[in-house]
């Protein structure tokens, strides 16, 4: 065919002599990378800007470069201002795969992972991979003594005599603090002013009398006995008016020994948490199974005991004697701890509030804002919104568009946005067998920047190590 001045030659050129025809055309070559490293070769590339630090936790949706995320790389890098994440979306959709991959790569740059309080178990399969520690708590497994000192009482054995009386003081702090909220718990409001001053007093006893942690019960026994120190603690002039003053106290210790808690906290720790196991599990799955109340005590210790061993690698590395540690601290279904009484939310904002200082990352995990509405007071849960928005990264995974409402009272999202996270929150239609159309995907949000919208994709043993479904298909007939 002779060209024309008609039209353009065919794609391959024209079939005649001498006219540079091509019978074959190999495809070209593609090379990925950075806009960085291929400026050069390609200066028109234009990408979402998504950060590169971190673990890759999938691809963006609409650019398809690898997204990175860890809150701690982050937060040093500048791009955001504290190192809390808050995980929101509908069961099933991959909240806890998320944190899986999060776990996986940080563990393996060196920070340690803190499972605070496992309620399912999601995480002890993972952690045993990674060679961590899991502690199970329940009756007849493993006990968790409140007034533990835990690392604390270690690091304070390896210190001077000034700074371990500042630790010493700090541990007193603790043992109280963690002993009023259980209290408050089974009692279901918080105790009394003259009746925390017993009860400071007698931990106080407890501690003079013997280097070994006090227990709850050791509490109990000394209270009933009624010796001059707290009967001098009560302000009482005789024996009787003594009686009065701890009438209501004793038989609230006494739940915590003998009614629906026997068996999990009435006696030394039987498992010290590892401070040099790369990732810790707590798995309360056992206590779990009981009654919120159980839950909600479980995950105060946990809680508790978790921050302990965080601040007291603190304290070792500011006197040189350990290396500075850097951690990862998971706390999953938080809204079955804070329901359990009024004012538990303040004793774990407490715990939370100064993350940035302890070099820790903190992610908390719920299905919904709903949840909220679950908490005992409108204080309780106006300070538990602040967890929210006190947390620099959002991930959101589907959501139905009532939820999208009210998150965006807390989020800014924009149009696009929410229609993106909604048409993750349902199926289009009953087909056995078919994906969650938001099964993997995930919209991070910093601030007021725009969403990063992240599909993730399990490689190798990360599906059978994530996967939170395995009962279920292991009971099928």
């Amino acid at each position: 065919m002779a060209p024309t001045t008609a039209g353009l030659a065919p794609a391959w050129g024209v079939r005649a002599p001498g006219t540079g025809r091509a019978s074959h055309i190999d495809p070209g070559m593609e090379y990925q990378g950075t806009t960085v490293q291929l400026a050069g070769l390609y200066p028109f590339v234009a990408g979402s800007g998504a950060p590169t630090l971190g673990t890759p936790i999938g691809r963006h949706m609409l650019w398809g470069e690898v997204v990175c995320l860890d809150p701690l790389e982050w937060l040093r890098a500048g791009l955001i201002t504290n190192p809390g994440m808050f995980v929101l979306g509908q069961p099933g959709v991959g909240k806890s795969t998320i944190v899986k991959r999060l776990i996986t790569g940080m563990t393996a740059t060196g920070t340690q992972a803190l499972i605070l309080g496992d309620t399912k178990p999601d995480y002890t399969r993972l952690v045993e991979h990674l060679g961590g520690q899991v502690i199970r708590i329940g009756r007849g497994l493993d006990r968790l003594n409140p007034l533990d000192s835990g690392p604390l009482g270690t690091a304070m054995k390896r210190m001077g005599a000034a700074e371990a009386r500042q630790l010493r003081l700090e541990i007193r702090g603790r043992r109280m603090s963690l002993l009023l909220a259980l209290c408050a718990l089974v009692r279901g409001r918080q105790i009394d002013n003259p009746e925390e001053v017993v009860l400071g007093r007698a931990i106080d006893v407890l501690a003079e009398r013997s280097e070994a942690d006090p227990t709850v019960p050791d509490v109990l026994a000394l209270i009933e006995a009624g010796s001059d120190e707290l009967r001098a603690a009560a302000r009482a002039r005789n024996d009787g008016e003594y009686r009065r003053r701890v009438d209501a106290l004793v038989p609230t210790l006494a739940l915590l020994c003998e009614g629906s808690l026997r068996g999990v906290f009435d006696g030394p720790t039987t498992r010290p948490l590892d401070l040099d196991a790369p990732a810790v599990s707590v798995d309360i799955s056992r206590v779990a199974a009981a009654n919120d109340q159980l839950v909600a005590a479980a995950m105060l210790c946990v809680w508790g005991y978790g921050f302990g061993m965080v601040d007291a690698a603190a304290v070792l590395a500011e006197q040189g004697l350990a290396p500075r540690r850097q951690y990862l601290g998971v706390m999953d279904e938080l809204w079955r701890a804070l329901r359990g009484a009024s004012g538990l939310v303040e004793h774990a904002d407490a715990l939370t509030r100064l993350n940035r200082q302890r070099g820790m990352a903190s992610v908390m995990v719920t299905h919904s804002l709903a949840d909220l509405d679950a908490l005992p007071s409108e204080e309780d849960r106006a300070k538990a919104q602040g967890f929210i928005e006190r947390s620099a990264i959002k991930i959101l995974a589907g959501l139905p568009p009532r939820e999208l409402a009210r998150v965006n009272e807390v989020i800014r999202l924009s149009g696009p946005e929410r229609d993106l996270v909604s048409s993750w929150a349902a199926p289009e239609a009953w087909f056995a067998g078919r994906v969650h159309p938001g099964r993997g995907k995930y919209l991070v949000k910093t601030g007021e920047r725009p969403g990063l919208p992240v599909a993730l994709s399990l490689v190798g043993e990360e599906w059978e190590l994530y996967d939170t479904d395995t009962a279920i298909r292991q009971a099928q007939p």
